[in-house]
């Protein structure tokens, strides 16, 4: 089953007369209104944004609301302030003063973009402030073109996507940090006086250490499910900055964009420069509230097939490594299949003639079959699972070259460094990155993509790597003027790549991998089904990762696998029961050689896979409602997923440590319906016993007001008694 969301969202133009010649811009969703004071010959200024008003309210607002603050604003007069647009004119002059020249607004089928123009009172650039919403959806977007009508070139020295200003109180601002393995960890902290940056400048990819996502939260330090909350997300795959800037005023002020560190962009005559977008939202339902905000808008208007439900899946890399061959690939994939999986992806190691690929130091680029490894190519594989029933997928990491292959040796000059000197060398001491900015290199890797799926058009699903950041700056493609374009036409590159790709095949799908998690980011999803978060299958540290990726990312998206006890990167000996109940919270999948497993472990996850298919579309599809949170030291986590009907919800539980004698809170339920009775049914189980409320039916405002007791142990046998503990319950409406 699929759920919907009611179309109830409405974006409107409302014209008053407030000074001279000023009318009140309205961008409403269904519970939140922006408001912005647009003049003609004057400023585009900002009034409101935060809960829906009315229109008698919109009306009030703006007669008594100062209009402070630009609502986009240019270095120019007052170069003391902060700034999101920042030029040289052709004559030298740094300054802009722009004026509102007017406003139109188009609808595009759900889809109602309200657009105002401003140009310079001298000079002749032209700047277009966008913001974008769809009925239904609580996420407005807003981005900027900037217009050189001049005969000259403009320097951009900076061009942010949105500003916002945030009336001070008690504002908290919750990010996302971290590094390899340890991705999508959660800080939360009062703003602080002066400015707060929250940059990246991988290059390729984005997110390992800092996200460009982060919440305010208006009350105090947030709360899950109460509060006014405001997210930003800004939807770019490259190089970000987010800036707070906490002056002598009354306001935080907010800006991100694209960062322009070593990217200054020279804007030729006639050229428009467009910004990523910015995704805003608002909710008085705590930091779940926008979470579920950005949940649902991005599963209809920003994930790749974000309708669809994911496949259960078997990734070879933690199973063999590199050490691929026909009979084992054929082994797990009987394996996955006899487990209830569905999709089999062969990982990294099989490819490269003249260079095999047997570790990270070689091959990348030579994408022809090792058949040393795979005698019967490709097809074999293809053959084999469709004997198993299951789909085939393959890992590549398609803007990547070792210095040690083929293509490195044919084409050096395709690579991304600085003009003259030696390649800096990144993972296995040899590998270097594309320079997807040149139309050579696009074509070569569309090419091989395409010539991949035209010969195998059974292959379901492509693992696309980014295994290093961008290293040693430079374009052999791009003109000496231009190099500070390398950050941005890499990127501009990779989207027409992957346009071109989605264009061909739109049906398969294409997982972003870039060292596990560097690329979870909305500016890449609109071409990729889903992210792995992170090279770490910890269940444990999985725990703090997916909370922490759930703020602005849903389950459909997250990639989350069943790993081998102990651990490969912590080496940490969990629970198959435990590793499985954090993995049935995101995409499950699993990373973990068959062979290896008990047949006790392997009748467990069959068990699994079949009762996660009973409640993958409330997962994948449903509503967050995180409860406790491991970020707050009480001993465990919780989070459940709601259907938007409320008829159906699945709750997990994990313990996150044990002392002798703990004692854990009991977590109040949220999202259900108040009225509404829910079965209780544990999945699986491993307790001798069932839980008491096992079968009990109890009311949605019971479970919400009360919660149910979680035991801090299983009731199993002495032997098997170990010092975790997790649960999962499927609730489901009954008359």
């Amino acid at each position: 089953m699929k759920y919907k969301i009611l179309p109830v969202l409405s974006l409107f133009l409302l014209g008053c007369s407030f000074g001279l010649s000023a009318d009140v811009l309205n961008v409403s969703t269904p519970e939140s209104t922006l408001l912005l004071q647009a003049t003609k010959g004057g400023q585009l200024k900002f009034l409101y944004y935060g809960d829906l008003l009315d229109a008698k309210e919109v009306k009030s607002v703006a007669e008594t609301t100062p209009a402070r603050y630009d609502a986009y604003p240019f270095f120019g007069s007052y170069p003391q302030n902060e700034s999101a647009l920042s030029v040289v004119h052709p004559d030298g002059n740094l300054t802009l003063d722009m004026e509102v020249e007017g406003w139109k607004t188009v609808k595009n089928g759900n889809a109602t973009e309200t657009v105002i123009t401003l140009k310079d009172r001298k000079y002749p650039v032209t700047v277009n402030v966008n913001y974008l919403t769809r009925e239904g959806d609580n996420v407005i977007e807003t981005w900027t073109d900037v217009t050189n009508k001049s005969d000259s070139v403009l320097k951009l020295l900076r061009f942010d996507s949105g500003y916002l200003p945030i009336r001070k109180s008690d504002v908290w601002m919750s990010q996302l940090y971290g590094t390899w393995a340890n991705e999508g960890r959660v800080e939360e902290a009062p703003l602080p006086h002066g400015m707060k940056v929250i940059q990246n400048k991988d290059g390729g990819r984005n997110s390992h250490t800092s996200h460009a996502e982060v919440m305010f939260s208006l009350d105090g330090k947030g709360r899950e499910n109460e509060g006014r909350v405001i997210g930003a997300a800004l939807c770019y795959s490259g190089n970000y900055k987010l800036r707070v800037n906490t002056d002598d005023t009354d306001y935080h002020h907010f800006f991100a964009g694209i960062n322009e560190e070593n990217s200054s962009y020279n804007l030729q005559p006639g050229e428009t420069f467009v910004t990523p977008a910015l995704a805003l939202t608002y909710s008085s339902e705590g930091l779940s509230g926008v979470s579920r905000n950005f949940h649902r808008w991005g599963r209809n208007y920003r994930l790749a097939h974000g309708d669809r439900p994911r496949k259960v899946l078997l990734n070879s890399w933690e199973g063999v490594y590199f050490d691929i061959n026909e009979d084992g690939m054929d082994r797990m994939m009987g394996d996955i299949a006899s487990m209830g999986g569905e999709l089999f992806v062969m990982d990294d190691g099989w490819f490269g003639v003249k260079y095999p690929r047997n570790n990270d130091s070689s091959s990348l680029g030579d994408w022809y079959v090792d058949t040393r490894k795979l005698p019967h190519g490709l097809k074999g594989l293809l053959d084999s699972a469709k004997k198993h029933g299951v789909k085939f997928g393959i890992w590549y990491e398609p803007e990547m070259t070792n210095s040690v292959s083929e293509l490195y040796e044919s084409h050096p000059e395709w690579i991304v460094n600085s003009v003259g000197r030696k390649p800096v060398e990144g993972r296995g001491g040899t590998q270097l990155v594309l320079d997807m900015g040149n139309p050579e290199v696009q074509d070569h890797v569309f090419d091989m993509i395409d010539t991949l799926l035209t010969n195998y058009p059974d292959i379901d699903y492509i693992k696309w790597d980014a295994n290093a950041p961008i290293m040693s700056l430079g374009s052999n493609y791009l003109t000496k003027d231009n190099q500070s374009h390398t950050y941005i036409e890499y990127h501009r590159g990779f989207a027409k790549v992957m346009d071109r790709i989605r264009a061909k095949y739109p049906d398969v799908t294409i997982q972003a991998c870039a060292s596990g998690g560097g690329r979870a980011n909305w500016g890449v999803l609109p071409w990729f089904d889903e992210f792995w978060v992170s090279d770490n299958t910890d269940a444990l540290q999985r725990v703090y990762m997916q909370w922490g990726t759930s703020y602005f990312f849903p389950a459909i998206a997250m990639g989350s696998h069943i790993s081998a006890a102990p651990n490969h990167q912590t080496f940490r000996t969990i629970p198959i029961k435990y590793r499985t109940d954090v993995a049935m919270s995101g995409r499950l999948g699993m990373e973990i050689q068959p062979a290896n497993m008990t047949e006790e472990e392997k009748d467990f996850c069959r068990n699994a896979i079949a009762q996660y298919k009973e409640i993958r579309d409330v997962v994948q599809f449903g509503d967050i409602y995180r409860l406790l949170s491991p970020y707050d030291n009480k001993g465990a986590a919780s989070l459940m997923y709601v259907s938007p009907d409320k008829d159906e919800a699945v709750y997990y539980w994990w313990k996150t440590e044990t002392f002798v004698g703990q004692q854990l809170p009991r977590v109040p339920m949220a999202g259900l319906n108040p009225d509404k009775h829910y079965k209780v049914l544990e999945l699986n189980r491993i307790d001798n016993s069932p839980l008491p409320y096992e079968g009990r039916t109890f009311s949605g405002r019971y479970l919400m007001s009360n919660g149910l007791e979680m035991p801090v142990t299983h009731d199993v046998d002495y032997h098997k008694r170990n010092d975790y503990s997790s649960r999962v319950l499927r609730l489901q409406a009954v008359d």
